[in-house]
């Protein structure tokens, strides 16, 4: 296993939609552990395959540390909400460092997808999993967060990144 480089706001790959994974084999196993490994390593609660250059449409998530919470990852997801109760609350993400603004999701969403043997999996979630799948799937359709948000935030946000030393460089 391995930790990978995290891809950073400005990269292409991160508004580029990933592909539908066909073949569930050894290099998707490897894929979803490394990815796994970087999320930890980072310090996150959810990883798309993008943000680490690979256009495949698999994320991770740890949300055990919440209320007893899920970890575990899911390829090619679909999601759709349940109801129509929103949820807003801070936001970050591992490929835009030090921003984070409040974003509205839908409190409660169903998804499905399989895991990395190709079997199907499904399940509802609310509260962190159901705005980090959301999230996350964002991510595989090379959609960022800052999109979400209302056009006050997102320019506030703006002025954060191009203040940045990473974006700097």
């Amino acid at each position: 296993m391995t930790v990978r480089d995290v891809r950073i706001f400005g990269d292409p790959v991160l508004t580029s939609r990933a592909d539908e994974v066909v073949d569930f084999d050894e290099s998707l196993a490897t894929l979803v552990d490394d990815m796994f490994d970087t999320m930890e390593d980072a310090g996150g609660v959810g990883l798309a395959a993008n943000q680490v250059g690979v256009l495949r449409r698999v994320f991770v998530f740890d949300c055990s540390h919440v209320d007893g919470g899920l970890r575990g990852h899911v390829v090619n997801p679909v999601w759709e909400p349940i109801g129509e109760e929103t949820q807003t609350g801070k936001e970050g993400c591992l490929s835009i460092p030090d921003v984070s603004a409040e974003t509205t999701r839908y409190e409660t969403v169903k998804l499905s997808g399989r895991d990395k043997d190709g079997n199907p999996i499904g399940l509802v979630a609310s509260g962190l999993l159901s705005r980090c799948i959301q999230h996350e799937t964002d991510h595989l359709d090379g959609v960022l967060f800052l999109k979400r948000l209302d056009p006050a935030e997102r320019k506030a946000a703006m002025g954060v990144i191009r203040a940045s030393d990473w974006f700097n460089k």
